[in-house]
């Protein structure tokens, strides 16, 4: 793969986790306003708050992975050791999202269109990644 290929796919598989991250933040409101709608009063005094953590942790989290994979795109691309490890590592992280997802959610879910829109948008970040991220880099005179 070229170094021009590795970086532009590195830089997609990062705005992609950005804005799965801001996706993620962005639905919390509307998934309370659905568990208060849809739950009697004493369960959603026990739904809301995991959900919410969840929701907002994961939306976090995902930011500094996105911003982490564009910041070491470039050196990624030119074979950077250093840079190739960051790579390697939140390729391997973000992997891990859709096949938990398939495991523990079922496909009954998959009918509400941001939990689609979510789940396409982290196997397009968790493939582009595990490609970019593990095909041979070129040597590099910094990867020493």
């Amino acid at each position: 793969m070229s170094p021009r290929a590795r970086l532009t796919l590195l830089r997609l598989a990062g705005v992609s986790l950005l804005v799965l991250g801001a996706l993620h933040l962005a639905v919390t409101p509307f998934i309370v306003r659905f568990i208060r709608l849809s739950a009697a009063p004493d369960a959603v005094e026990w739904l809301l708050p995991p959900m919410i953590l969840n929701h907002v942790v994961l939306g976090v989290l995902l930011l500094p992975l996105g911003g982490l994979t564009l910041y070491s795109a470039r050196p990624a691309s030119e074979g950077t050791a250093w840079a190739l490890t960051v790579s390697r590592a939140i390729a391997v992280t973000v992997v891990t999202l859709p096949p938990i997802l398939f495991a523990l959610m079922g496909r009954r879910y998959f009918t509400a269109k941001p939990f689609l829109l979510a789940t396409a948008i982290a196997c397009l970040a968790s493939l582009t990644l595990l490609l970019a991220a593990f095909w041979p880099a070129p040597a590099s005179p910094r990867s020493r």
